[in-house]
């Protein structure tokens, strides 16, 4: 691959023009070498998330490798993330109180993403419409890019990610529970000795004095959200292969393996502002979010931390994270400062959705326990242009574990094709 690395300023406010503070985007290039002087066709990657940077290529594999066939590769890093003004708990203090470092972090959502790659597209790329690929929290990228500037797009492709149009997070986490717990379920019957284990497991850290390497107290309800990995391919396995060793052999302590996994997999340390920003992915127009993860747990008993069998949970962030996980806690404040907050803006515009020109193939996983797949079929019929392709042979991952995007490639082949530069 041929690297170029990109680097421009942006307004943190791209909607208050009297608001002078700035931060800086990066996007990294990518480009088949013998074809680097050639005038190819762009896609950006819209990324996973929130507070997901760009990945990270070790060479031209993958979906990358497909796409480097016949395109320049735009990765770009969500403000906040990666080289783009990252955001850690550290700088917010500097931000002021609780209040002021919400405020901040209210322009770190979709609209200011999409302006974001706007600008770059118009200041790095000549301003050519280019493609996009948005992997889940992309998808719902996608749908505010559509909304806000088609006119930058020539066609669309969404893995996972056609997010509920009116759907909040209250309505979001109703669904969600029923299918994390069917995911519960099909672990117990794929290993069932786990059952076991787990409960065990679970009791030992609910007699206390269980500390993960970093100094953090482990809680069984700090040990259930190990159950996001059920919404990935191999999730089973390696949540499975954990647990087999959190025991060493006639040691009723857990294993120092056990609790440094467990440390790295449940810190956040790497990406925050997914915990800090994931229940405003959801906020569009008046209304606030109100840890609707954790009211909605108290509707489902069967995912208490004291029942037996122990469930896993899944993608919910709860309020107590930013108490018990050490890479949240200076997050607290402005945490839940967003969760009161009542006044978002909006990130779709359904008629301008419905009368969308811009080609769009969306793989939609029926089995998906991070998007539900009736919301998203919803979304697919009030949006224009929209080719579904629903299957239940990908998990969440499958456009890094299988051959979706290519499955997808085809559909806006057959409508045309990429809308092209007038």
């Amino acid at each position: 691959m041929h690297v170029t690395d990109h680097v421009v300023e942006v307004p943190l406010d791209w909607f208050d023009e009297t608001d002078s503070r700035r931060i800086t985007v990066f996007a990294r290039e990518l480009v088949d070498p013998i074809r680097r002087r050639d005038d190819l066709p762009l896609l950006v990657f819209l990324q996973g998330g929130p507070g997901g940077k760009g990945p990270r290529p070790t060479g031209p594999d993958g979906w990358v490798g497909t796409m480097l066939a016949t395109h320049r590769v735009i990765l770009l890093d969500q403000r906040g993330t990666g080289r783009s003004s990252a955001l850690r708990g550290r700088h917010l203090a500097a931000l002021g109180d609780a209040a002021a470092q919400a405020e901040h972090l209210s322009h770190f959502r979709a609209d200011s993403i999409v302006a974001d790659a706007e600008h770059v597209r118009r200041t790095l790329f000549g301003g050519r419409r280019w493609e996009s690929l948005g992997q889940s929290y992309g998808g719902f990228l996608t749908l505010t890019y559509l909304s806000r500037a088609p006119e930058g797009l020539s066609a669309c492709y969404v893995t996972g990610g056609l997010a509920g149009l009116e759907a909040d997070a209250t309505e979001v986490y109703r669904r969600t529970y029923p299918r994390t717990a069917a995911k519960n379920a099909r672990f117990a019957s794929r290993f069932p000795d786990d059952v076991a284990r787990l409960a065990r497991i679970a009791d030992r850290i609910a007699v206390g004095d269980v500390t993960l390497p970093d100094g953090d107290t482990l809680s069984v309800r700090r040990l259930q959200t190990l159950g996001m990995d059920f919404g990935m391919k191999p999730g089973f396995e390696r949540v499975h292969w954990l647990l087999d060793e959190a025991f060493d052999h006639g040691d009723e302590d857990l294993s120092d393996t056990f609790l440094s996994e467990v440390r790295d997999l449940t810190s956040y340390r790497t990406n925050p502002l997914y915990a800090v920003l994931h229940e405003s992915i959801y906020a569009s127009g008046h209304g606030a979010t109100g840890w609707a993860a954790e009211r909605v747990r108290a509707e489902h008993p069967e995912f208490s931390p004291e029942a037996r069998p122990l469930l896993f949970t899944g993608e919910m962030i709860y309020p107590w994270m930013f108490e018990e996980i050490a890479g949240l806690r200076d997050f607290r404040g402005a945490a839940e400062e967003l969760a009161r907050r009542e006044d978002w803006t909006t990130l779709y515009d359904l008629d301008v959705l419905a009368a969308n020109e811009v080609p769009v193939a969306a793989a939609v996983y029926y089995d998906d326990m991070f998007v539900d797949a009736h919301l998203s079929l919803d979304t697919a019929s009030r949006v224009g242009n929209v080719q579904a392709l629903v299957t239940n042979e990908f998990e969440h991952d499958g456009l890094r574990t299988g051959d979706v995007l290519e499955r997808l490639l085809p559909l806006v082949d057959q409508q045309g094709g990429p809308l092209r530069d007038a």
